[in-house]
């Protein structure tokens, strides 16, 4: 069961944070945030991506080796 947090307890990043973090283009994030496989909130013309979203996604992302 998916953990559910209150609004405030939330800790949201920019595109520019999130391609940081992830050694990726803004490009990049914002084709994951329009394909659906990076959830984020759309404030006026700019998104924001919950932390945890990131943390999801790398890891189930991750590809361990033999």
């Amino acid at each position: 069961m998916a953990q559910e947090h209150q609004i405030g307890e939330v800790n949201f990043m920019t595109v520019a944070e999130v391609a940081a973090i992830m050694r990726v283009s803004k490009m990049t994030v914002y084709r994951l945030v329009h394909s659906g496989e990076m959830p984020a909130v759309r404030v006026g013309r700019s998104f924001r991506v919950p932390e945890q979203a990131v943390n999801d996604y790398l890891n189930q992302s991750y590809m361990g080796t033999a």
